[in-house]
């Protein structure tokens, strides 16, 4: 999900209660809130030695046993304008670094709005080869036999080598 378009549900819904839910459909405890927004800039070199880039804005949560402040989509909203300078665009895809009982990040698939709530899907991450075209072997040449078509009441003729 783009920045921009959170933006909007956000600003749409200001009293709303942010939740974050999780890929495997728990969430993450009511009183999590956002400690960061950040732009993550990478520069890489790809497994086919091909220079890439890749930026998005990350959030990340945090909770503990003050279960009595809740982050509203309102709060939200302004500290996303306080981040403008750093953020540069709302061209960004969103994810959400999360801790659970290691720090991982998810990206931001959808939002809903539901009962005073605006909940956070998230999704999972997977790695992918970005060169298949250079590390992959090519694919084998078809072959042209058929299983189907193979009859298995005959035997072979013998070859002719020694007559």
């Amino acid at each position: 999900m783009k920045l921009q378009e959170l933006k909007k549900v956000l600003a749409a819904n200001p009293a709303a209660l942010v939740r974050f839910q999780l890929p495997n459909g728990e969430f993450a405890p009511a009183h999590a809130h956002v400690t960061e927004v950040a732009r993550i800039d990478k520069r890489f070199i790809d497994c086919g030695g091909t220079f890439r880039t890749d930026s998005l804005c990350r959030l990340q949560t945090w909770f503990t046993d003050d279960v009595d402040h809740r982050l509203t989509a309102g709060k939200l909203a302004k500290i996303f304008s306080k981040a403008e300078s750093v953020l540069l665009t709302d061209e960004l895809d969103v994810d959400v670094e999360y801790e659970t009982g290691y720090i991982t990040q998810f990206p931001l698939g959808s939002v809903a709005v539901a009962n005073n709530e605006i909940i956070f899907h998230l999704t999972e991450r997977h790695t992918a080869c970005l060169a298949m075209d250079k590390c992959l072997p090519p694919v084998a040449a078809r072959s042209d036999f058929d299983p189907m078509k193979f009859k298995f009441t005959e035997t072979p003729s013998a070859p002719k080598c020694c007559a």
